[in-house]
């Protein structure tokens, strides 16, 4: 739905909040996509040619389309100026930015932010070179559309709902075949074809991993690498669904178990793991509790420093969540002090993983939950493993 009165009301009153002059928008060749979804439209033929949307803090937006492509933004508000050469279009945006002196761009400082990044550093350059200060939009982009809607919501609701069913399944599947053989593929093939009976859509996966590969966080099982599962053996089973249907978000989780009665080390690793999920979870629902604001980074910190005192940090080698949407991995807050230290707050509507795991030569163990937060609590949208599985 293109930029309506209603938004463009709460995205004015976002940037006075934020002690900004506007909002500036880019795009060529359709490369940001966060563009189009924050301003609720698609283009209707290739984006061949540059365009420049700003919402300023007050007033009208503007607009600036080439002359071949002048009906790009026709439908949103606001006047389109019109550019054909270099020289006009550099004036142009010189008319856009009259006034401003701080705007927000897709626009991440050092990349710390890659999921935000989307505007290239020539572009950046030219808009400095009107005298603005750029800053970035992830907290804007955060809010205007990482936030879920009380549908989304509902959305990844029914996919848990359903995704919790074929998990279980899954791990009786593998008891139920032990006898006469199963390997990491056809668990992930049987999952796949009950997501599709379930009305489920992924984009890839599930991960699988026995044994050693579970000590790979990114392994996915192909037939040319597919381990049996056996006595003795640790499955790792990751799997992220959402509903077959548009507007649709993700739900996410990893399990783990054990054929059979695993050692104490195996025991020991997921009360580590899953007692490292609980720190985190913890955090984010006492922040919320309180009315206290609560970065990305902050739930990292509560994940990673209780593995770090159990001696086994340098194992845990990703961050701790990531923001969940219509991707599984989402452009809203990542909980996250390890790979980027992001200090973008958790807003209400805010949907994320929480996922810590050790992985080790042999074996791998995490625990993967999913965290929603409205305005007043913090909740755990599915359920949760409380202890290793035993499968067969």
């Amino acid at each position: 739905m293109p930029l309506d009165t209603t938004t463009l009301e709460r995205i004015q009153e976002a940037l006075r909040r934020e002690k900004l002059d506007g909002w500036l928008f880019f795009d060529h060749h359709q490369r940001d996509a966060l563009a189009y979804r924050v301003l609720g439209f698609q283009p209707a033929s290739h984006v061949t040619r540059r365009w420049y949307y700003m919402i300023p803090a007050s007033g009208e937006p503007v607009g600036m389309v080439h002359r071949i492509e002048s009906g790009m933004l026709n439908a949103l508000p606001g006047e389109k100026i019109k550019y054909s050469s270099w020289s006009e279009q550099q004036a142009t945006l010189g008319t856009l930015l009259k006034g401003c002196k701080r705007i927000a761009m897709q626009y991440s400082p050092l990349c710390a932010v890659p999921y935000v990044a989307m505007v290239d550093a020539g572009t950046i350059e030219l808009v400095r070179s009107n005298g603005v200060e750029v800053v970035t939009s992830a907290e804007l982009i955060c809010e205007f559309e990482a936030c879920l809607s009380a549908a989304q919501f509902e959305s990844h609701m029914e996919a848990g709902r359903r995704t919790d069913v074929v998990r279980a399944g899954a791990f009786e599947f593998m008891s139920a075949r032990l006898a006469t053989g199963v390997s990491e593929v056809a668990v992930a093939d049987w999952v796949r074809a009950e997501f599709a009976k379930a009305g489920l859509y992924t984009d890839h996966g599930p991960i699988v991993g026995v044994n050693g590969h579970a000590g790979d966080p990114h392994y996915e099982p192909v037939p040319e690498t597919s381990s049996p599962i056996r006595p003795g053996d640790l499955v790792l089973l990751d799997m992220w669904a959402k509903l077959d249907q548009p507007g649709a978000c993700y739900y996410d989780i990893t399990w783990t178990g054990f054929v059979g009665e695993a050692p104490e080390h195996i025991h020991r690793t997921f009360e580590i793991v899953s007692g490292a999920r609980d720190a985190a979870i913890a955090a984010v629902k006492s922040a919320v509790s309180a009315g206290r604001a609560i970065c990305g980074y902050e739930v990292d910190d509560a994940c990673r420093n209780h593995i770090r005192a159990a001696g086994e940090v340098e194992y845990f080698v990703h961050r701790t969540g990531h923001s969940i949407g219509e991707e599984v991995h989402g452009t809203g807050a990542n909980m996250d002090n390890l790979e980027t230290h992001d200090v973008r707050r958790i807003l209400p509507g805010s949907l994320f993983s929480v996922e810590p795991g050790l992985y080790y030569k042999d074996y791998g163990v995490r625990s993967e939950i999913d965290m929603f937060v409205s305005a007043t609590e913090a909740i755990v949208t599915g359920e949760m493993q409380k202890s290793l599985l035993r499968i067969g």
